[in-house]
């Protein structure tokens, strides 16, 4: 049986201080993130709250915005690691931690669907992780590519990263096929 934890990945003050910053879905987006929370603690899955650091910005480890958000049901006993790089596991003690306590299937949410997320499922993919990949638990913001100007809204980014992890490094999930039958 798959011992399971869930990674709450850079859902943190930080990103409300980024340019592209957009309110829009985060609402809904946290409801559903915390809604898996709650459901990953019912079955007693380790819950981990990852948080990315960057000198010089707003992610600064020396300033007061590297802390989760306000809103995240975040508890005592649950875990938390630091990050210098995009994805969770290869610089933050994650991977020995998971390993030590013999957890091998991972839940991935958070913030940035496109980044930090989908670098986290290929990671433990190739790290010989069992990967689900809850999509609506994730959350992301538009993007213009910068040679085309072409802009991609966030639910196009996050079909295009279900895309790419499908089948290949993840089974993709959404938070209803957790809870569903959870209260």
């Amino acid at each position: 049986m798959a011992k399971t934890a869930l990674l709450v990945i850079d859902v943190q003050d930080s990103f409300r201080h980024m340019p592209y910053w957009d309110d829009t879905g985060f609402d809904i987006y946290l409801e559903r993130l915390n809604r898996l929370i709650r459901h990953a603690r019912n079955q007693g899955w380790q819950v981990v709250h990852i948080l990315h650091e960057r000198s010089g910005s707003p992610f600064d480890p020396t300033g007061p915005l590297v802390r989760s958000m306000n809103g995240v049901d975040r508890r005592k006993g649950d875990t938390e690691f630091r990050k210098r790089v995009h994805n969770a596991l290869t610089d933050s003690g994650l991977h020995q931690w998971l390993e030590e306590r013999d957890i091998n299937r991972l839940l991935i949410a958070g913030l940035r669907t496109e980044q930090c997320c989908e670098a986290t499922a290929r990671v433990a993919s190739d790290l010989g992780f069992e990967v689900v990949f809850v999509t609506d638990a994730t959350h992301t913001f538009p993007m213009r590519h910068t040679s085309s100007g072409v802009l991609f809204g966030a639910e196009e980014i996050k079909l295009k990263t279900e895309l790419v992890l499908e089948n290949r490094f993840a089974r993709i999930a959404r938070v209803a096929d957790f809870t569903a039958t959870a209260t």
